[in-house]
């Protein structure tokens, strides 16, 4: 069989999606705080994008200083007598007065006649001590010797965020150095500091050692923690009472105490910061109605640079490479904007159609939600379901229901047995309510709630019950049973 080339014509169509489109869609399904960053990072690279305010026009600026320098003489220059390097005119200064003025720029107590001069303590920047900075700051008021100091850094060093020691013994040695009956001691030397229980290398030793240091070593609770821990994490309470011959009651005392007892000691130290939701549309009732209304504060007021505009119009003499780089730049500012105003456009549009389709929960509350789904929405406002599913990701509503993610309205349907249609978020809100007022001695069973729910009209099957139990991070009617 002979190879050979051949021309041919083809005649195909493709979808292509423009930088603006693309562009666009990225704008779209990024959330409130990446947009900002968005929108900062576009103002430092692109010259043409300026943050708009409420000041006045540069130009007006310019001419009202250029007119208030002409209107307002220049001052008459004074005589400055020349100093001399003599003690003549020394005695003229007043010294007291010149002492009291002077500052060296810094700010001591003395410095603020009033309490109201003073600066804010709200104000000034802190930083909140880390777990290593509270252990290195101990080790070094400590007596110990500076082979053990070496070694209880390089354990402090692999102490992670909950207080556990992530490193073994023979890690530690081979990174130091150091004989393995070293590192041994370092380590009890670390495991003596506060919090108690840090460098731990298991809850097991964690809990243990916050015990030990209760000087309880040799009790019920340390045994149980020894020989028992997983009767406990079950709850077997009777095996452990037969196990270490006592009544019911002691191990119910025990495990109390135990439950008191901190299994992550690092948390305290935890450098996490909280992250503030920020409605990205409000939903206000005025009267009968409901406003929606967009959330632009924060956002950058993007506009034009009056500037490059000018340049562009042939005010300004430029070249034709400066001319080029001024549209490139023109044009991506002016896509950015657009996005932007498309990417609010649509947000208002989803919200305005939520609140049509939900009525009844913004007006009676969760147990009224009804079930929607993202093509409901997408037919009301002539969309597709994908930009309504990237509009509605990483979104939130303040509601007079309360904050809420946008994806939250969009939920399946759960046949009742009147033949209505009730939304799964709903089914989910019930279980919580029937199991947050169950004995917590004698806790529902996933059957006895499919009866409980059935008695409110909600016909669905044991394994659903599990699956949405399961989806609100409950545990079983064995893990919520308590003794005490």
């Amino acid at each position: 069989m002979a190879l050979e080339i051949r021309q041919q014509l083809k005649l195909s169509q493709q979808l292509v999606m423009t930088p603006q489109l693309q562009q666009a869609i990225k704008l779209l399904q990024l959330s409130r705080m990446e947009l900002v960053d968005v929108i900062r990072q576009e103002l430092e690279e692109n010259p043409i994008l300026e943050e708009g305010s409420e000041a006045p026009d540069e130009r007006e600026v310019q001419e009202a200083a250029a007119n208030q320098e002409e209107e307002i003489p220049p001052a008459p220059a004074e005589e400055v007598a020349e100093v001399k390097g003599d003690s003549e005119g020394l005695a003229d200064i007043d010294w007291q007065t010149y002492l009291e003025g002077y500052n060296l720029g810094s700010t001591t107590a003395d410095t603020y006649e009033e309490d109201d001069d003073r600066p804010s303590y709200e104000n000034l920047i802190t930083r909140k001590g880390t777990l290593t900075d509270h252990l290195l700051w101990q080790l070094n008021l400590s007596r110990s010797d500076d082979r053990h100091r070496r070694v209880a850094a390089e354990i402090i060093g692999n102490i992670d965020e909950d207080g556990y020691l992530q490193a073994n013994l023979e890690e530690i040695a081979s990174a130091t150095g150091a004989p393995l009956e070293l590192v041994a001691e370092a380590l009890a030397m670390v495991q003596e500091f506060d919090p108690p229980g840090v460098a731990s290398r298991s809850l097991q030793e964690c809990l243990r050692r916050q015990v030990q240091q209760l000087e309880m070593e040799g009790t019920l609770v340390d045994l149980i923690l020894r020989d028992h821990l997983s009767d406990l994490e079950t709850r077997r309470y009777q095996a452990i009472a037969k196990a270490q011959n006592v009544c019911l009651d002691e191990v119910l005392v025990a495990a109390k105490f135990i439950a008191s007892l901190d299994p992550r000691p690092g948390r305290p130290y935890s450098q996490e910061e909280v992250h503030y939701i920020i409605p990205d549309i409000f939903v206000y009732k005025v009267g009968d109605e409901y406003m929606v209304v967009l959330n632009d504060e924060g956002l950058p007021n993007l506009r034009i640079n009056s500037f490059y505009r000018n340049a562009l119009a042939g005010t300004a003499n430029i070249d034709a490479k400066a001319g080029e780089y001024i549209q490139e730049k023109l044009r991506g500012a002016v896509w950015l904007i657009k996005s932007i105003h498309q990417r609010q456009r649509t947000i208002y549009r989803v919200t305005k159609s939520i609140v049509k389709f939900q009525r009844e929960f913004f007006d009676r509350g969760i147990e009224y939600l009804r079930p929607l789904v993202l093509r409901d929405v997408a037919e009301d406002i002539e969309m597709h379901e994908s930009t309504i599913s990237r509009v509605t990701t990483n979104k939130y509503v303040q509601t007079p229901q309360g904050l809420f993610e946008l994806k939250f309205f969009f939920n399946s349907g759960i046949n009742t047995t009147e033949g209505d249609s009730l939304a799964s978020q709903s089914v989910k809100s019930k279980i919580r309510e029937i199991i947050a007022g169950e004995n917590a001695k004698k806790p529902f069973s996933d059957q006895k709630i499919v009866e409980i729910l059935r008695q409110h009209g909600i016909d669905i099957a044991r394994r659903t019950v599990t699956k949405y139990r399961e989806m609100l991070n409950i545990g079983s009617s064995t893990e919520r049973k308590r003794f005490f």
